[in-house]
């Protein structure tokens, strides 16, 4: 088995504007960006107080003919080769197949309800795997599955994630799943207005006050929250000004109003009373 597998390693946002995209997320998340193209291939390198995290790349002209959109996609540590065959016999997709790129091997796959998502055979060169809490890095992992008990079962079978935990709201479920011993994320059933499975990746920010003002000031959209999370850890879902969906997860350093109760409560009925990062959400109004 390789090193580190399981892990999410690597974080890459296929976008129809890269120098667009590389100022909003600077100024958002404060990632540095410098170039790493090759002879066949633009592409930049984005780094988390100068720890590898990301790239960027355009979302190529046949994907967007095909009615490809914007997206973050997240790569996985794994037998690249192996684990691409194992996908094809469990009833997922391969996009792209197993081949060698300038991250390492890699290939482009999807679950079989149809998220997709990245396999790659390594970290990259003075990457080591990130703390969750860590200023700028990935701080959780989510699935918005068809079925999250079936999307469970497929990345266990391919990964061996292990069932961390799970919380029930009134009708849902949300499972947290870990690898080697870490949990780093979570899974649960969509809903309907979600119009297909996906994953969601959640950005660590200091101040997330000061986050969203930079988000809407750089020509962002807040579309769900902020809500609150235990730890007082606070979130929120976003979408970049190219259509790329993101959350960022952070404190606040505000005094929040009677407006955010608002938002928090009609988030979490929304959600069945689980919030979006996976923890029960009910709260007194104040």
């Amino acid at each position: 088995m390789v090193a580190d597998h399981g892990r999410f390693a690597w974080y890459e946002l296929m976008t129809t504007d890269v120098a667009a995209a590389r100022t909003f997320y600077a100024q958002v998340v404060g990632w540095q960006a410098e170039d790493a193209s090759i002879a066949d291939l633009t592409y930049t390198f984005l780094r988390a107080e100068r720890t590898p995290l990301g790239g960027l790349m355009e979302l190529p002209e046949e994907a967007r003919r095909m009615g490809a959109t914007p997206r973050w996609m997240g790569y996985i540590v794994t037998d690249v080769d192996a684990t691409a065959d194992r996908i094809k016999r469990l009833g997922g997709a391969i996009y792209v197949g197993p081949t060698n790129s300038n991250i390492g091997r890699i290939a482009v796959v999807a679950d079989p309800q149809g998220a997709m998502f990245g396999l790659i055979d390594r970290l990259q060169p003075g990457q080591q795997p990130a703390e969750l809490d860590g200023a700028g890095q990935v701080g959780w992992h989510e699935l918005l599955a068809g079925d999250w008990a079936k999307a469970f079962a497929f990345y266990r079978e391919l990964f061996g994630w292990q069932n961390a935990d799970t919380e029930l709201g009134p009708t849902d479920t949300y499972q947290l799943f870990s690898t080697a011993g870490q949990t780093i994320g979570g899974i649960f059933t969509k809903r309907p207005a979600e119009r297909v499975p996906y994953w969601l990746y959640y950005f660590n920010v200091g101040d997330l006050d000061a986050a969203l003002e930079r988000v809407t000031g750089a020509g962002g959209k807040i579309f769900e929250g902020p809500i609150e999370v235990p730890g007082g850890e606070w979130i929120v879902r976003c979408i970049d000004p190219q259509g790329a969906i993101f959350a960022l997860e952070g404190k606040r350093a505000q005094d929040t109003s009677a407006t955010d109760s608002d938002a928090e409560v009609s988030w979490s009925t929304s959600w069945s009373g689980i919030s979006s990062r996976g923890r029960l959400v009910n709260k007194p109004r104040r």
